[in-house]
């Protein structure tokens, strides 16, 4: 039998390297990855559905599935996830000390619809903060113009205005032209040491570990999709892609717990991975929809209420439906 010659795009992460250089393989498929940013990768495949495999904004995907028009469908192979009580910035010097004190302030992102600031916005509501609470500024981080990658209606309570013309949110907020920004990425003038810009929630380990140890939401962010048509003609590709992105995880795993050489470049990986265990437990980064389940309907209550899926999308909706349960022996 002649394996499926398939394009896949994704990040390069510890998790993903054993699929891009052959120590995995996916059964069924001759791969031809490419390694590329979110940026990249999301653009190219909402807008010209560019691969056949991608890893993909978990808030665009739901865009799109709630549209009834997504050319993909995701399988839950959760590339990326991360605590986005970081992701919140401010100018130091316009008393900004608290999450309540955001009421009323000019808050600039890069899109509406990105999932990092699905999230924030989520973790101010905890704080009584709700997203018509705040006037939003959206532009380009660092190069003027930035576009939505896909058109959103914004809720009618929602105040959002363009950044000027030419103008970026990084010198934006250098000059105190806006009063925060929240994104995932850091601007410039944060990482260059801005003397009045830095995170609202100065220790965001702190922040995050008391918001999960509450509420058990470890945040996902990405999800990997295949085309939908691919899917169709082939149901056992979605299995065999589980299978293999689930088994590269493991591996990258493994090797982060082998510190007799630490496999990043970071000190204290000992210390930062016995943290994270004893917070969210052995298993720090799980697959899958078990376990997963109030996370996922979480992030799908938010994205409603904030007016980017025009239905409120349920938990079965998201993936192909091989993927919600594997054997067992």
């Amino acid at each position: 039998m002649t394996n499926l010659t398939l394009s896949i795009a994704m990040g390069d992460y510890d998790r993903t390297r054993p699929i891009h250089d052959g120590r995995v393989q996916i059964d069924g498929v001759t791969p031809v990855t490419q390694l590329l940013s979110p940026e990249e990768m999301f653009f190219r495949a909402f807008r010209h559905e560019a691969f056949d495999i991608s890893e993909l904004s978990f808030s665009s995907y739901c865009v799109k599935r709630a549209q009834d028009a997504s050319p993909y469908v995701a399988i839950p192979v959760f590339l990326s996830r991360a605590f986005r009580h970081s992701s919140i910035y401010i100018r130091t010097d316009k008393g900004i000390d608290r999450p309540e004190d955001l009421k009323g302030r000019r808050i600039g992102i890069a899109e509406w619809q990105l999932t990092a600031n699905v999230w924030a916005r989520g973790i101010l509501e905890d704080y009584g903060v709700k997203p018509s609470d705040i006037k939003w500024v959206r532009g380009g981080m660092h190069t003027p113009g930035r576009p939505e990658k896909i058109a959103i209606t914004l809720p009618d309570d929602i105040d959002m205005t363009a950044a000027p013309d030419g103008a970026t949110l990084d010198q934006m907020l250098r000059d105190g032209e806006i009063d925060g920004f929240i994104g995932p990425r850091s601007l410039n003038c944060f990482d260059q040491g801005h003397p009045n810009v830095g995170r609202l929630f100065a220790n965001g380990i702190e922040a995050a570990s008391e918001h999960y140890a509450r509420t058990k939401i470890f945040p996902i962010m990405h999800v990997l999709g295949i085309r939908q048509s691919l899917a169709d003609a082939h149901p056992w590709l979605p299995g065999s892609l589980l299978k293999a992105f689930s088994q590269a995880k493991a591996m990258a795993q493994l090797a982060l717990s082998d510190t007799s050489a630490t496999k990043v470049t970071m000190p204290f990986v000992e210390d930062t991975l016995t943290t994270a265990r004893r917070l969210i437990g052995p298993e720090i980064w799980t697959y899958g929809v078990p376990g997963n389940e109030h996370v996922l309907d979480t992030f799908l209550d938010m994205h409603h209420r904030q007016g980017l899926s025009k239905r409120r999308l349920k938990v079965d909706e998201l993936f192909h439906p091989a993927t919600y349960e594997a054997y067992s022996l």
